[in-house]
């Protein structure tokens, strides 16, 4: 950038190059026209096609082999799909502050996804040795009495399921950060594409999801799990490689120090100030030279009047300390983080929605009959796959059709605010559970009629496809819901916390994870010491239906909660604006000059 800045003053012509602070991965300025955009892009999507084939792989029979091979109940196992799944979408906000604060997205990723590809073989070898699984249970002998796993083979096998975990934190919250870098928000052709990238990379990641809800899950069932862990291993290494060829065309924003440390200054050199009065005019706070800004390949953000406490940090006094006293620009940044953590514990109930298609929606599963023809059964977790094909089909008819009609009506580039379109998502939740609920009603009267005793869990003379609604349901939530919460964090943190910003849809759905683990041991508790348990290990004596309806009644609180809250929400201002305003303000220093 600081080429850049030396080639404009003398004179050439340097629109061919990138303005917002990017860089190749040696640190130089880069040509616009060889690098980023749809090319780069490509390398990227290619890698998450296969990343989510073999994350997926995994987490959509998790349950299935939790139960089957490692002999655990369905409330334990439930609980560990969840509590696994809330720690792999947590921990990118560790990534995201190493990401931004050290290493910068590429390198982090790098590192990481070779953990990734570590912790793959050793799960593979966890599913495939012998040793290193309980003796398998008969047919004949309930699950209660089943030889359950060994301390050593418990270790291994959660053992490698964590350090993957782990290593997710490194990789999630950069590569789709990475993905929305290669467009230049200075180029408006750029600006326009960047639009519909997070629909397209939603396209390719439940494209991979896709295939391992139908393919992968089948290996797993009927050929067996080594082959089934194999696959996604080998297909993981391969990912790596493509996106490491494409290395020469990636764009980089290099890290600009720690996000969280930032934030800390703001607030408690706005707590030293406190007893300061604010100044009338914002122009006397604290704020470095436009010069030093466009040095940086940073932006200035001028002063907002919403939460006007934190204003303080910035008011001028004889203190250079960054604990005493901050600029403008790092107070808005700061807002901004703020504002968007009220719409994140928003996300937290549908999030916990989401945790039941890989668990009780799953197990369910197993009580139906699952036969097509003579010789084929459906997988239990395969019925994901409709909720890929829904959710695809969903966002090809959005971007296609739903979202140019809605341009023409409203004049806005995206068709309906991000908001909006979570509002949606959250509508289709609520329906989700109370569509569940009444399936599942159906499903028990079945149970009675059929005469499924309380220790005997027989298979029920229903089609497994009847629970099609409630997946299908949860496509069409997730196509406007997850891809609104992801372009929304991102789009609306600044642009040097975009990582954390990207960590805040991932944490949404860790602690939605870990709130459904809350729930769902807590209900189960209650409920069991009133003699009526609702999530019992024999289904076809428990009462999910009850579970279900509880869960729409939250989302409905939820939904209302959140419409009052994003009532009050300002977006920030498109960095367009704040290139525009810069790039006057330099060309009229330069013409006075």
């Amino acid at each position: 950038m600081a080429d850049a800045a030396a080639n404009q003053e003398a004179g050439l012509d340097l629109h061919n190059y990138t303005k917002d602070g990017t860089v190749d991965w040696k640190g130089n300025t880069v040509l616009r026209s060889k690098t980023g955009r749809w090319k780069a892009c490509s390398f990227i999507l290619g890698y998450e096609l296969i990343e989510r084939m073999m994350f997926h792989g995994i987490s959509a029979n998790l349950i299935i082999y939790l139960t089957t091979k490692l002999n655990q109940d369905t409330l334990t196992a439930s609980n560990n799909v969840t509590n696994w799944s809330g720690t792999v979408w947590i921990m990118p906000i560790i990534g995201a502050y190493v990401a931004d604060a050290h290493l910068g997205r590429y390198r982090t990723f790098f590192i990481s996804s070779l953990v990734c590809f570590m912790a793959m073989a050793l799960l593979t070898a966890a599913v495939s040795i012998p040793s290193l699984k309980p003796p398998p249970c008969s047919a004949s002998i309930s699950r209660e009495n089943c030889k359950q796993a060994s301390k050593l083979q418990l270790a291994v096998f959660f053992g490698s399921l964590y350090l993957l975990a782990i290593a997710s934190g490194g990789t999630k919250p950069n590569i789709s950060t990475m993905g929305a870098d290669q467009f230049d928000d200075f180029d408006p052709k750029e600006k326009a594409q960047k639009l519909s990238f997070f629909n397209w990379w939603l396209f390719t990641v439940f494209s991979g999801i896709l295939f391992a809800s139908t393919f992968l899950v089948y290996i797993q069932d009927n050929v067996g799990w080594s082959l089934g862990y194999g696959i996604p291993t080998i297909g993981l290494g391969v990912a790596i490689l493509l996106f490491v060829v494409g290395t020469p065309f990636y764009r980089h924003k290099p890290p600009n120090g720690s996000p969280f440390i930032t934030m800390a200054n703001v607030i408690v050199a706005a707590i030293w100030n406190w007893r300061l009065p604010l100044p009338n005019d914002p122009n006397q706070l604290h704020e470095l030279d436009l010069q030093n800004y466009s040095k940086n390949g940073t932006f200035k953000i001028d002063s907002t009047p919403s939460l006007r406490f934190l204003n303080k940090a910035a008011i001028r006094r004889v203190s250079s300390d960054p604990w005493r006293i901050c600029t403008v620009t790092e107070v808005e940044e700061t807002k901004q983080m703020v504002r968007m953590i009220p719409i994140m514990v928003c996300s937290f109930i549908p999030s916990a929605m989401v945790a039941q298609t890989h668990t009780l929606f799953i197990k369910q599963g197993t009580t139906l009959n699952r036969s097509i023809g003579s010789h084929f059964k459906v997988p239990p977790a395969s019925l994901y796959a409709f909720v890929t094909i829904s959710m695809l089909l969903t966002i090809l008819i959005y971007d296609r059709i739903f979202l140019k009609i809605m341009q023409r009506v409203t004049k806005n580039p995206r068709g309906i605010t991000m908001l909006q379109r979570m509002g949606i998502g959250m509508i289709c939740h609520v329906l989700v559970m109370t569509v569940a609920s009444q399936v599942e009603k159906h499903r028990l009267h079945i149970a009675a009629k059929y005469g499924s005793s309380a220790h005997e869990q027989k298979e029920l003379p229903l089609t497994i496809f009847i629970l099609l609604p409630q997946f299908i349901l949860t496509g069409v939530a997730d196509a406007f819901l997850l891809i609104a919460n992801n372009e929304f964090f991102y789009d609306q943190a600044p642009e040097n916390m975009k990582s954390l910003g990207s960590s805040y849809f991932t944490t949404s759905l860790g602690i939605g994870n870990f709130l459904s683990t809350f729930i769902l041991s807590k209900v189960s508790e209650i409920t069991k010491r009133q003699g009526n348990g609702w999530i019992l290990n024999n289904l076809n004596a428990s009462h999910l239906n009850y579970f279900y309806a509880l869960l729409a009644v939250m989302s409905s609180v939820n939904f209302f909660l959140f419409l009052l809250i994003s009532k009050f929400y300002v977006y920030k201002a498109e960095v367009s604006d704040s290139i525009q305003v810069l790039t006057d303000e330099l060309k009229k220093k330069k013409s006075k000059a």
